[in-house]
């Protein structure tokens, strides 16, 4: 069974939860459906919803609102207690843009943010939502009517050593320069140019040669490894494993495909490589191309010291989980062979593959994550595909 917090988050009790919350700002739930949910080891969770709220006025809106369960919640969100399925549970609600771990989320929100952080004397006349995962992280795209910038909200301390990341990498790669900071969480980028490696790919257009990856990951400054370390695709696999148990406590399929993947990854014995500077989230949605040439790297939150062949191997899950679906270009599967016989040449390969098993584990709660209506059916496919590439290890 679900974690009483899933169980409440998702189950037939959350409007209930979510309306007294509501209540509060003067508002009526008529309308309830999650948008996006964290699973964490523990069994703790986070859930974005999007509501229909009737107004006192008799006016309706569509709002986002959050709430989160768990040692996390963040001081400032309105807290409900109580019990359910028998043990105690707490929940952290409020909703968008009020996230209390976010501080300078409201204030991204405002037209006149760029007047404020000195980036020109119009105000915004476009906003788009791009991202939002609560009390993480949020990206906005804004436009002034002449550019199109980029507001990510951090957490603060998070913001500082991202504002650092990309300062030490926009020197030595496209990497879009810090144009504008708050101490409270707001890192303003420009827009980079060229079009998203994964809408290239789906178009069957021409794509940047693995030789110019490479050349890319070669760039990433050294002082990058004085920033925090990750932990590898192997060392998650229990954490990732833990949560997608949850998730999937009530299917059946998936914990048996699950089981069989972990027990075969337990029987990998990983083996260190040189600590280098990586990206640590390397994949197509994160660079961006013109033709063969790279124009844009993007997401460098978890830029520090790690092993090549952990950027190479989470690549290559993307890439083959991509070719899962019938909507994607042949070029896709085309391009991962090419991939994967370049990395092939640089890194270990039967680790290589392990190591892709691996990421692909970590990717495996994606579907359950954005709440896809098949997403048990499409959660198998990304484990099997992970055994698959554990088998051809050897």
């Amino acid at each position: 069974m679900a974690s009483p917090a899933l169980n409440l988050l998702l189950g037939p009790h959350a409007p209930d939860v979510l309306a007294a919350a509501l209540a509060q700002y003067g508002g009526e739930l008529e309308h309830l459906q999650p948008g996006h949910v964290n699973v964490r080891p523990s069994g703790a969770g986070t859930v974005m919803y999007w509501a229909a709220v009737r107004r006192a006025d008799g006016s309706r809106t569509t709002e986002i609102l959050a709430a989160t369960t768990g040692r996390h919640i963040p001081h400032g969100a309105a807290v409900i207690a109580g019990e359910h399925l028998g043990e105690p549970v707490q929940i952290g609600i409020w909703r968008w843009p009020q996230d209390p771990a976010l501080p300078a989320l409201e204030a991204a929100t405002d037209p006149g943010v760029l007047r404020e952080l000195g980036l020109g004397t119009t105000e915004v006349t476009d906003v788009k939502v791009r991202a939002y995962r609560p009390a993480q992280r949020a990206v906005l795209q804004v436009c002034d009517g002449e550019r199109t910038w980029f507001l990510k909200v951090l957490r603060p301390s998070a913001a500082t050593q991202v504002r650092a990341r990309h300062d030490l990498a926009s020197a030595h790669l496209p990497v879009p320069p810090v144009a504008g900071f708050s101490a409270d969480g707001m890192i303003v980028l420009p827009e980079a140019p060229g079009t998203p490696l994964r809408s290239v790919l789906a178009d069957g257009a021409v794509a940047p040669l693995p030789e110019a990856l490479e050349a890319l990951l070669d760039a990433l400054p050294a002082e990058l490894t004085a920033m925090p370390r990750r932990r590898s695709h192997l060392q998650l696999v229990d954490d990732n494993a833990a949560a997608l148990r949850w998730a999937a406590a009530d299917e059946p399929v998936v914990l048996a495909e699950l089981d069989d993947l972990v027990d075969a990854l337990h029987t990998v014995e990983e083996v260190p490589g040189p600590v280098v500077p990586v990206h640590g989230d390397f994949y197509e949605g994160q660079l961006l191309t013109r033709g063969e040439r790279i124009t844009g790297l993007v997401d460098l939150d978890t830029a520090g010291p790690g092993e090549r062949i952990d950027e190479w191997a989470m690549l290559l899950a993307h890439l083959s989980g991509l070719d899962l679906d019938d909507q994607w270009h042949p070029t896709a599967g085309r391009y991962a062979a090419e991939v994967l016989a370049h990395a092939d040449r640089r890194v270990p390969p039967r680790q290589l593959r392990q190591r892709t098993a691996a990421a692909l584990l970590g990717l495996a709660t994606g579907p359950f994550r954005i709440q896809h209506p098949h997403w048990p059916e499409h959660t198998v496919a990304r484990l099997e595909l992970a055994k698959k590439w554990l088998a051809s290890a050897g």
